[in-house]
């Protein structure tokens, strides 16, 4: 049962990244032999097991059990995944997609999906992304968002942005479209007491304000700019009162509001509302394609009407599900308070969902884009907890940063032992155990060695140990004797131990620091190489986790935790 659970758990995990699924394995070992069904609880718990004592293996030591345990395996190819990016009406060369974000704040781990979403259809069928900043709304707009914005849009999506786009920047171009709009008939300025205009509505009829000639129309709406107040009047689009959808009834497009703007500051008060705006931009700009949330399908139907009364072309809807957090609250207006009462240290604080922390932690965009490519375009709405979405963020971004991580010891709470008769020799490790081309850390070892206090729990009496590249020892109750330095010698004993990582404590080890996710500090010491690292390069903790230099200074390097 062992070697049956073992083939399937190594097929597992050289198919996802290197880690198995206990599911997937479960499902293939009963596939194989249903009469294991009897005792499923011992199952599970024996392809935990298994899979664990994987997870200490490099990619190449699973290929390699895998190629003497089955072969044929091995050579099956992990099934192509049906293209989830298939959309109607889209022509190669000619696809334009957009992704905007309102400029609240930065961008978040809720806006991933459906901004790599748009990039990769851009990407596939040859056409062009274009990141719109909505900001409309003066009263809801941090400054800092007009540069974080198209940063981020470029990062996540590997400079795949084409043309960065300002609504506050076009306003006339959606005036003389509001003035066309009550030329024809179709707009009309309402001054109806609010509450009044929704009972009307609700009960679809029409106020005093919709059949006043069309020259009263056009005065009212010159008034908008200079007379009315805010509040006292809208613009709305004149629409079937009586439509079966009370929220294509005569809905507003223009409105008052003179609250300061950070880029037109007081010039203007009067503000299109997000339909009006949206369906001008994405006739004018060229948009083809409208990906987003299915819950816009309202507004996909008003933008629809205001381009059939203005004779503009429209995109062809494409609707999502929307990713919803089980544990996780994502608001950039709380984020924002949040930090400025100093509860966090900026966008990038390791504990926030922003894109911002998340790019210095050291994830990469591939794993995002990868995720939505995984997700495919479908209407079914997703529930995940925040640890479901970063399982699988982490393995997609494992498959990436893997190979070029490269490997060093670390020990967190360091017990120094004396192997007895242990010869002085320069050790060399490799960089990478799987692309030893890449290079080496020499380390001088004699007898006395710093490894963690964990590990040291470990070892048992009798048995022969291993120092990872280094050499062999037996424990003997309180003492460690020399074996050998021969790893083969390690791998055939009978009594074989474990493989631990270590220091010399004759040479002078690095201060290490790692920042965790939960904004704790982890101090332990370092090998020397590491003070060759760039800032900003991600490494591998040997048997611990992957972590980013964050800052380098003189005798103490400081890490962000990535993952495991």
């Amino acid at each position: 049962m062992k070697d049956l659970i073992l083939k399937h758990a190594l097929k597992n995990a050289l198919d996802f990244g290197g880690k198995a699924n206990p599911g997937a394995v479960l499902g293939r070992v009963l596939s194989e032999k249903p009469e294991l069904k009897k005792d499923i609880p011992q199952l599970k718990k024996e392809i935990e097991i298994v899979i664990k004592g994987l997870e200490k293996l490099t990619a190449e030591e699973q290929k390699q059990k895998l190629k003497s345990l089955a072969p044929k395996l091995l050579k099956e190819k992990k099934e192509k995944k049906k293209d989830r990016l298939e959309i109607p009406d889209a022509k190669t060369g000619k696809v334009v997609t957009r992704f905007a974000p309102s400029p609240s704040g930065p961008m978040h781990i809720g806006h991933s999906y459906v901004l790599t979403l748009n990039s990769e259809l851009a990407r596939k069928y040859k056409g062009k992304l274009i990141l719109r900043i909505e900001d409309t709304n003066p009263e809801n707009i941090y400054p800092n968002s007009y540069e974080m914005l198209p940063d981020e849009g470029s990062w996540i999506t590997k400079n795949n942005v084409a043309q960065v786009i300002v609504q506050s920047e076009r306003l006339g171009i959606y005036y003389d479209y509001a003035e066309k709009l009550v030329t024809m008939g179709k707009a009309y300025v309402c001054t109806c007491d609010p509450d009044q205009m929704r009972k009307l509505k609700a009960a679809a009829k029409a106020c005093k304000c919709r059949e006043l000639p069309k020259k009263e129309q056009q005065i009212r709406y010159a008034k908008m700019f200079n007379e009315y107040a805010e509040g006292q009047a809208v613009l709305k689009l004149k629409t079937d009162i009586k439509d079966p959808n009370p929220a294509l009834r005569d809905f507003s497009i223009m409105r008052i509001n003179e609250h300061q703007h950070p880029k037109t500051q007081n010039k203007q008060r009067v503000w299109p509302l997000m339909n009006f705006s949206v369906a001008i931009d994405d006739a004018l700009l060229g948009v083809t394609h409208s990906v987003r949330a299915k819950d816009h399908m309202d507004n996909g139907k008003k933008q629809r009407i205001i381009h059939n009364y203005l004779k503009l072309p429209t995109p062809t809807d494409v609707y999502v599900g929307r990713i919803n957090f089980s544990d996780l609250k994502i608001s950039a207006s709380k984020t924002r308070l949040a930090i400025e009462r100093k509860e966090y240290t900026g966008w990038d604080d390791i504990r926030l969902p922003f894109l911002a922390a998340l790019k210095r932690r050291g994830y990469q965009p591939e794993a995002f884009i990868k995720y939505a490519l995984d997700v495919g375009i479908t209407q079914t709405d997703k529930t995940v907890s925040q640890e479901e979405f970063f399982k699988a963020i982490n393995a997609f971004n494992k498959e990436v940063i893997e190979p070029q991580a490269s490997r060093f010891f670390f020990i967190q709470v360091k017990k120094k032992i004396k192997i007895k008769n242990a010869p002085a020799q320069e050790c060399q490790v490799p960089l990478h155990p799987d692309f030893r081309k890449r290079g080496y850390r020499k380390f001088k070892t004699k007898t006395d060695f710093f490894i963690n206090a964990k590990d040291l729990d470990r070892l048992k009496s009798n048995k022969v140990h291993r120092l990872m590249d280094c050499l062999n020892f037996i424990k003997n109750k309180n003492e460690f004797i020399f074996h050998s330095t021969d790893y083969e010698e390690f791998k055939n004993a009978d009594n074989k131990g474990i493989i631990i990582h270590w220091l010399p404590a004759e040479e002078k080890a690095l201060d290490i620091e790692v920042l965790m996710p939960e904004n704790t500090k982890l101090k332990g010491l370092g090998e020397h190489k590491l003070k060759d690292l760039k800032v900003g390069e991600i490494i591998q903790f040997e048997r611990a986790f992957f972590a980013r230099l964050d800052k380098k200074q003189k005798n103490k390097l400081e890490f962000w935790y990535l993952h495991k």
